[in-house]
């Protein structure tokens, strides 16, 4: 079939479109006029051919159904959920049975993969557990749905989104994937935020960091098992992977350790944490090949959870996706492939409240002097430690949570 046909007459459906506002969606012409004056112009810059652009921006509208727009330009308040959102205790992303769910699969695939997975380690340092767990958190192991059209969520989000200059270089990086012919726009698959494929790359990710390891001439991240394990490893090496040791130890931390000294800027040798009295809840003293490196307090609910020393490892999980509690999940998912055991320290009931009051709670904190990371709601180390520093000044037992 002649390819002039179907974009003729997407281009011809378009026109309709834009000319009669009964057919139209509310955004199409403001959305077409966006493409033409801010993304062709800068695709073209990039080297996008114009064949390519013509070939995947006809017809193209705006997907309105996607969560968290706020309007063209990216101009508008914010979805008030934001801020009201309930934030509840770390415990809820470590239920058992997510992980019981998860190990056989892991388990199943570190078996068939086994040889490759020897190539991989090999090649990039990072141990196949990490990679698996990775995958699972991400896709799975490429079970999850992942039903978006890659470029309608890319465009809709640099047009309308929270972070649209963020989303207008992903969009121009999603176009460049598609000229090098490693997927058909069809097989080009995201989430709603637009990460792709089974390790959930965006696409300058992809650019960057997806490899093909299976010798076909393709990085397939969307159906291809091996370029998708070899990927996340590449991804983990090229951010600092430390070839030898692990994420972290969990641990008993004595109350004569403060809470208020969580952080990788106190890291410290972890023999000197020994000498302080931590300890592995394992019973087993640190490996030789640690203990004299550098390590840190790690505190996800204060007091009120599970303690750990982490190593500068932890942090490259962290640059999947910063988050305390994901790059966590990972390593003990990482850690249950061997031994399939719950944390021990117990995750204690807590006070539960909103992310505007988190919110609120920064704010007032950085009155007092304190570095909190940014007042955003999230309750990350700098936040833990700054409220056990205020706790402590006021003469109570630093529980380093809100509360």
């Amino acid at each position: 079939m002649n390819r002039v046909v179907p974009v003729l007459l997407s281009a011809l459906l378009l026109a309709i479109a834009i000319s009669n506002p009964a057919y139209a969606g509310k955004y199409d012409a403001q959305f077409r006029q966006f493409l033409n004056s801010e993304i062709i112009p800068a695709a073209r810059k990039a080297g996008v051919s114009k064949a390519t652009l013509d070939r995947e921006l006809a017809g193209l509208t705006p997907d309105t159904s996607l969560p968290g727009l706020v309007g063209p330009g990216g101009k508008g308040a914010p979805p008030k959920v934001n801020f009201q959102a309930e934030f509840r205790s770390p415990s809820r992303y470590f239920r058992d049975s997510q992980f019981n769910a998860l190990v056989p699969g892991g388990r199943s695939l570190m078996k068939k993969h086994a040889a490759t997975l020897d190539r991989i380690e090999a090649r990039y340092g990072v141990p196949r557990r990490i990679i698996l767990a990775i995958w699972a958190r991400e896709s799975g192991y490429g079970n999850a749905k992942i039903p978006h059209d890659a470029l309608r969520v890319l465009a809709t989000q640099a047009f309308m989104g929270q972070r649209a200059k963020f989303f207008q270089g992903e969009l121009i990086a999603a176009l460049q994937i598609l000229q090098k012919g490693d997927v058909s726009r069809r097989a080009m698959k995201s989430s709603w935020g637009g990460a792709m494929g089974q390790p959930q790359f965006l696409p300058s990710s992809y650019l960057k960091y997806a490899v093909d390891f299976d010798g076909d001439g393709k990085r397939n991240i969307w159906t291809s098992q091996v370029d998708t394990m070899a990927s996340i490893a590449n991804y983990l090496a090229k951010h600092g992977w430390a070839k030898g040791r692990d994420w972290g130890y969990e641990i008993h931390l004595p109350n004569t350790v403060s809470c208020t000294r969580e952080g990788p800027d106190n890291r410290q040798k972890i023999s000197s944490f020994v000498n302080e009295g931590v300890k592995r809840v394992s019973g087993r003293p640190f490996p030789d090949h640690e203990i004299n490196k550098p390590g840190n307090i790690l505190l996800p609910a204060g007091r009120y959870g599970p303690a750990f020393i982490a190593t500068e490892n932890f942090y490259v999980l962290k640059a999947y996706n910063e988050s305390d509690t994901y790059a966590l999940f990972v390593g003990h998912l990482a850690d249950r492939y061997g031994s399939n055991k719950s944390f021990v320290g117990q995750w204690k009931p807590m006070k539960e409240t909103t992310r505007g009051a988190v919110r609120n709670l920064q704010l007032r904190l950085e009155g007092l002097g304190h570095d909190v990371g940014g007042a955003d709601g999230l309750i990350g180390f700098k936040t833990r430690r700054s409220i056990g520093k205020d706790q402590e000044k006021s003469g109570f037992f630093a529980t380093c949570w809100v509360g």
